[in-house]
């Protein structure tokens, strides 16, 4: 994941750890050799229009909405279809109220209508204050969250990490995120929730509370769950 990280010089670009204590206290259970957790990269304003994200200081905000309603006005005095006159108008509007093209209510069909013109307030925008700033940590895990993003954690005793997946992804789509094998020869996921991992001290108290369960390719995958996939290799 990329996020563009707009007038804030206390981010230098590069590979970016987040720390996460819902991953440290499975760990505190599990005591892993090895701990792993999401990594994002930073990238310059330069680079904000192939960031899945942008980061923006609150004072700079404006700067992004002007940019995006110049290219919106431009596009809509030349427009000839009724659609693209029509979807063109409502980023107008939205714009000309100090609100991001993401706040615009728009469809699916509009959404990915837009993707080709790089408008940069139709990502995720997240704003810093001044505040923000004194937890950077915080701000990048901010940032991924408003973004769409979301964790799964796997733990043994080797290793215990975080796994970065879109809200919404299926366990077919989280064992990707994994490898491409464990995704190809899919048989079922096991599952344990956070909580009730957490509660049972472990994996093996969790199983004997009847809290681990066996789900299909088409679970949705809920932020932190422990997952173990099986699969055919």
């Amino acid at each position: 994941m990329k996020i563009s990280a707009c007038n804030l010089p206390e981010l230098n670009p590069g590979k970016h750890n987040i720390k996460d204590s819902r991953l440290d206290q499975v760990d505190s259970i599990t005591k892993a050799k090895k701990k792993t957790y999401i990594q994002v990269e930073v990238v310059g304003e330069d680079q904000a229009k192939e960031a899945d994200a942008i980061l923006v200081a609150k004072a700079q905000a404006m700067d992004l909405i002007l940019g995006d309603l110049e290219f919106v006005e431009t596009r809509l005095s030349r427009a000839t279809e009724e659609a693209e006159k029509n979807l063109f108008a409502k980023l107008k509007a939205t714009l000309e109220k100090e609100e991001f093209i993401n706040a615009a209510g728009l469809s699916d069909t509009e959404k990915a209508e837009l993707i080709k013109y790089g408008l940069l307030t139709a990502k995720s925008v997240t704003v810093a204050n001044i505040s923000d700033l004194e937890d950077l940590n915080g701000l990048l895990f901010k940032a991924l969250k408003e973004s769409g993003f979301m964790s799964f954690f796997t733990t043994g005793e080797k290793e215990t990490r975080s796994w970065l997946i879109k809200k919404g992804s299926t366990a077919w789509d989280a064992s990707g995120a994994i490898h491409s094998d464990i995704q190809q020869g899919f048989i079922r996921a096991e599952i344990i929730s956070f909580d009730d991992f957490m509660q049972h001290k472990g994996e093996t108290g969790a199983k004997q509370a009847g809290k681990m369960r066996l789900e299909q390719k088409e679970y949705i995958m809920q932020d932190c769950d422990l997952a173990n996939f099986r699969f055919n290799k």
